[in-house]
């Protein structure tokens, strides 16, 4: 059998993150379809060329087309999943009829399933068993991605064929795609960094200092690589974009849904009143309870990770959690 080539890209999901990466699959010189929720946002992408709610100020490539019909985007030689990370089973669910076996689903959402504490990667296996699963990753904000600045992402998948093959349907010479086989440690890098950009956010908020923001930085990579080691996943996979990389990226910029949200929690904004101001998802909001609930089954020990679930969803107060952090015994590095 010759090479693998997917020339259709189908996109599930019409938020900022999806658009670019219709871009991108556009500059690839692949076709790509999104299939979007929204009849407006449809008729913005096919008429005005335009994503106005989710992606203002970037002009599409006008041969970018939208549809509502889940059966359209299916069509496609693969198919990118970039819908918020608990909408995944529900989307996948309405697009299993519609599936052809081996058709691959490059998960390109960032977190874990809150009750479950499944990975997406599980979470589309348990809806659409005929898909060749693969997961992007890495430090990536959509607006720099669909203005064509410089980006490296991680493409894995356990076929090392299958993520190589996706790699060159995708990169260009801007959107660099390095390759692996470790899905878990991708997966488990790009949910658990949402949960520590809140808690830098947070420290920043309460003017804590760059000391103590590269501390949390330092010691929740620890967090997320016991995590990962724990699931069955690669430490070194967590040094390189979608660990390190993208746990920099998140936790040092306003720019950063998570850690702009955290920072407005360290200024004494209440949690309702910041998610009713936003149209996008800051995914760590969610992971945090689905991290820790993946670390009980687990048995792994995560304190960042635990007091920023404590203070989003247990009513915790943010300088009795900073407080505990603090106060913990220190131990070998």
């Amino acid at each position: 059998m010759g090479e693998r080539v997917f020339q259709r890209i189908g996109i599930v999901g019409a938020g900022a993150w999806g658009t670019a990466l219709a871009l991108v699959a556009r500059r690839a010189g692949r076709d790509a379809a999104i299939w979007a929720l929204e009849p407006e946002v449809v008729d913005d992408i096919n008429a005005r060329h335009a994503n106005t709610r989710f992606l203002p100020g970037v002009a599409l490539d006008p041969n970018i087309r939208a549809t509502t019909d889940p059966a359209e985007v299916a069509r496609a030689d693969a198919i990118l999943l970039v819908t918020p990370a608990q909408h995944t089973r529900g989307l996948a669910r309405r697009l299993a009829p519609y599936w052809r076996d081996g058709t691959p689903a490059l998960i390109c959402a960032k977190g874990i399933e809150q009750e479950s504490g499944k990975l997406l990667s599980e979470v589309v296996a348990d809806e659409i068993p005929g898909a060749a699963i693969a997961v992007l990753s890495g430090p990536t904000f959509a607006s720099e991605v669909a203005r064509d600045l410089p980006t490296a992402v991680m493409l894995a998948a356990r076929d090392a064929k299958l993520a190589d093959a996706l790699a060159r349907a995708l990169g260009t010479s801007r959107f660099r795609a390095y390759t692996a086989t470790d899905v878990v440690g991708a997966e488990i890098g790009g949910a658990v960094k949402n949960v520590i950009a809140i808690a830098c956010g947070i420290v920043e908020g309460r003017k804590l200092g760059d000391n103590a923001r590269a501390a949390l930085i330092t010691r929740g990579l620890a967090e997320i690589i016991r995590l990962a080691r724990a699931k069955g996943g690669d430490a070194r996979t967590l040094m390189g974009l979608s660990g390190l990389g993208d746990l920099t990226l998140t936790c040092n910029a306003v720019q950063s849904r998570n850690f702009s949200l955290g920072l407005a929690l360290g200024r004494d904004r209440p949690l309702a009143m910041i998610l009713a101001e936003r149209t996008t998802v800051a995914e760590g909001v969610f992971s945090a309870s689905s991290v820790m609930e993946l670390a009980r089954q687990l048995g792994v020990e995560m304190p960042i990770c635990a007091a920023v679930d404590a203070v989003l969803n247990h009513g915790a107060d943010i300088d009795s959690a900073i407080a505990g952090l603090l106060a913990r015994p220190v131990g070998t590095e």
